[in-house]
């Protein structure tokens, strides 16, 4: 769908030996920084546009080419907002290009509840790292209207999606290049949804799966994956029927714990895993009062070795899970059966994942110390051992004692994201920050994602606003 935009003119006989015979500008699904570009051509052709901003030193950039076709569709994804942009129209016949006249649009202002979303700000006598200003970071809103956003690190928005009746309670990019997301209403818990969208760069929808469809039963929280088949992977709440009367509960009450689902792109159950295969809810003496949401597994993501790593906020434990017999191969936390130095003293972690380093990285909420902070751990399965290869403190100013996530930018910085303190730093492996983002919306985590892998869609730009 292309919206009209304002101030653009339609052209009809461009040029290229009349080859190129109308053109039309607008928006793309509605959203201000994606212009759609329409040509018709006389006969079918090779083409593909070249855009720039009109400001000084500015960088071109090109669209895929849209091949042997008459009728051909072009987003332009590197927008920024209020800027005038010139373009021309390359047909490629027989390795000969021509390019046509240039002609020129300008982009809208982001709309009012888009703009003074983040303010970012680089600590005195700080020279950032270069990687960092060499990719986006993933954000979203997890009320509706649902946002998702990839931001720079001015704080521009750099891309956006939107969806008016729920929020991206959850939203990770994947090897794919898209954006897999769980979908959620305002009156469904924090992290918790019962839709499954996945889009493209361009914001074309890829799958949409809703509860209800196939196996698709169950409510989905925390985490949404892609394996590396292309099946989606998630975390479900499993709840179990039960004699509590033992411990002061009814004959027949109900205990909600946390399973991994495997489903393919229609909604078929593949594979399903279960707390209750292998851990007695009866063992919990605080059973009573945990079981409305007994575990709260919170993240959920694939070691190397393709095995799964679980972490659960009420125990305060990271599990390796076998993906393919779902035996528990290790659990690390107090309680768990690796040992663990004395200074890993971690209460609740939140998004742990195996790191560049090949480490076990996560946010440490701290709750009990009430500091935040991060670690990065070495963890040796056959003698049961661990190692801090990192660990630093947040200030306690930005304590943040629920969701968040943690995540290497390069060797010697991470990124961090304080999400009930709506803020989001860069810090060092001490934990000095070097820089703040502070944004408008409470999200879950923030990602980094290179520009390498969001090529050629998105790219540095050499402006700023």
């Amino acid at each position: 769908m292309m919206a009209v935009l304002t101030g653009t003119a339609v052209f009809s006989g461009c040029g290229n030996g009349q080859i190129i015979e109308q053109v039309n500008v607008g928006l793309h699904n509605n959203n201000e920084l994606k212009i759609q570009v329409d040509v018709t051509t006389s006969k079918a052709v090779d083409i593909r546009v070249k855009y720039w901003a009109d400001v000084p030193k500015s960088i071109g950039f090109y669209t895929p080419v849209s091949k042997a076709n008459t009728k051909h569709s072009f987003v332009l994804t590197n927008i920024a907002p209020d800027t005038k942009y010139f373009y021309n129209i390359v047909t490629l016949q027989n390795g000969v290009e021509k390019v046509s006249k240039t002609y020129d649009f300008k982009s809208h202002q982001l709309p009012l509840f888009l703009q003074d979303q983040f303010k970012a700000k680089t600590a005195e006598k700080t020279t950032l790292p270069a990687e960092f200003n060499d990719g986006l970071m993933l954000i979203n809103k997890r009320y509706a209207p649902g946002i998702a956003y990839l931001v720079d690190s001015w704080g521009n928005i750099r891309w956006y999606h939107m969806i008016d009746r729920v929020g991206f309670k959850v939203i990770n990019f994947t090897k794919d290049n898209t954006l897999l997301s769980i979908l959620g209403r305002n009156d469904e818990p924090t992290s918790y949804g019962s839709e499954i969208l996945e889009i493209n760069l361009l914001g074309d929808t890829l799958l949409h799966l809703k509860k209800g469809q196939g196996d698709f039963k169950q409510t989905i929280h925390h985490e949404i994956l892609k394996n590396d088949k292309g099946q989606i992977v998630t975390l479900f709440v499993d709840q179990k029927i039960m004699d509590l009367t033992c411990i002061g509960g009814a004959q027949k009450d109900t205990v909600n714990g946390d399973g991994i689902m495997v489903m393919d792109t229609k909604g078929k159950q593949l594979y399903k895993w279960s707390v209750f295969d292998v851990l007695d809810p009866l063992k919990d003496k605080k059973l009573l009062k945990t079981k409305k949401d007994w575990m709260h597994a919170n993240s959920l993501n694939y070691d190397t070795d393709g095995n799964y790593l679980m972490s659960f906020y009420n125990n305060g434990q990271i599990w390796k899970i076998d993906a393919k017999t779902g035996k528990v191969i290790y659990k690390f936390g107090k309680g768990g059966d690796i040992a663990m130095p004395a200074e890993c003293n971690f209460t609740q972690a939140h998004a742990a994942h195996i790191n560049a380093k090949g480490e076990l990285m996560f946010f440490d909420n701290g709750v009990e110390k009430h500091q935040s902070g991060v670690f990065a751990m070495k963890i040796d399965e056959q003698s049961k051992t661990s190692k801090i290869d990192t660990h630093f403190l947040l200030p306690k100013q930005i304590f943040n004692g629920r969701m968040g996530s943690a995540y290497l930018v390069n060797d010697t910085t991470t990124l961090v994201c304080c999400s009930k303190r709506h803020i989001i730093v860069l810090t060092n492996n001490k934990g000095v920050l070097q820089w703040t983002m502070e944004t408008s919306v409470p999200t879950y985590r923030a990602g980094f994602i290179k520009y390498k892998q969001l090529d050629p869609y998105l790219k540095p730009l050499s402006i700023s606003w």
